[in-house]
């Protein structure tokens, strides 16, 4: 099959795009791995199905249809479903402004739920919805509810506390102690979080660099580390502000990954919004087994 596709990324984070309009494909787990693969296919961190919301195959998703016009078939690099993906929902609508199916504002789709999104000059803003705490309880009375474990980390032999959060997809995050450098972690292997996440989790490793500034780096679930993850950064936002004592505090904060610069925006109700670029980076043919 000639599979027509675009690459994309958002601030590195990068997708094989696949126009599927009408919801005529069936895409496997192996060929979503092999147009991921960056020997073997095209190379991605994911590939986004682009589909009518009206013809996805999941009648929840079909119900949505009302709502928006399209929905993002989101794909981790290792073939299996997520519920979304923060910088996805940016390239995915800059694929579609460009092709002329949207305007400057609308609505998408996601297994996570709606998302807002607009164009800001060269940015692009998707609200990302309502967070929640996984353990509030638990996190409010010790600052912290999961243990995490990095097992290739230099000279660390004790767990990090951490927080886990809800974003629409799983989060745990850990702010590192002084004492630890952001880049000496290593994350070939995926962390161990303690409870053991029953869908498994994003990790992010939080430094906090100055007032409404932090920095970060993540392991992916079914990928691996990745240059940037949108809903990870603003996890990572919303637990340096839990830690710094106002979680439901409103107001920005400017994350720093290693593929580029986001901003998040904290609003009232335990709402937040992702700002930052998105960049098509080309289209072409590709066959597919």
């Amino acid at each position: 099959m000639n599979l027509p596709f675009t690459k994309g990324h958002g601030t590195e984070n990068d997708f094989v795009l696949v126009p599927d309009l009408d919801g005529e494909l069936d895409l496997t787990p192996a060929q979503v791995a092999l147009l991921a693969d960056r020997q073997a296919g095209i190379g991605g961190d994911g590939v986004i199905r682009i589909v009518r919301t009206a013809k996805a195959a999941e009648e929840d998703i079909r119900a949505l249809a009302d709502e928006a016009e399209w929905f993002m078939d989101y794909h981790n690099a290792d073939g299996t479903l997520a519920q979304m993906c923060g910088n996805g929902t940016r390239v995915f609508a800059t694929w579609l402004r460009r092709e002329g199916l949207v305007g400057e504002s609308f609505a998408i789709a996601t297994r996570a739920g709606i998302r807002q999104i607009r164009f800001e000059g060269d940015e692009v803003v998707t609200h990302m919805g309502t967070w929640r705490f996984v353990d509030e309880a638990k996190a409010q009375a010790q600052g912290f509810d999961s243990l995490v474990h990095v097992e290739e980390a230099e000279d660390i032999t004790e767990p990090y506390s951490a927080l886990s959060l809800d974003l629409g997809n799983p989060h745990t995050v850990v702010a590192l102690p002084e004492n630890v450098n952001l880049n000496g972690i290593r994350l070939r292997q995926p962390p161990m979080v303690n409870p053991v996440p029953p869908e498994g989790s994003n990790v992010e490793f939080v430094r906090v660099l100055g007032p409404g500034r932090i920095s970060m780096r993540v392991h992916e679930r079914g990928v691996g580390e990745t240059r940037s993850c949108g809903t990870g950064v603003c996890a990572a936002a919303i637990g340096t502000a839990f830690w710094s004592g106002d979680v439901d505090a409103t107001g920005e904060m400017t994350v720093e990954v290693p593929g580029g610069t986001l901003r998040v925006r904290l609003l009232a109700g335990r709402e937040v919004e992702l700002a930052g670029p998105a960049v098509l980076v080309a289209d072409g043919t590709t066959t597919l087994i």
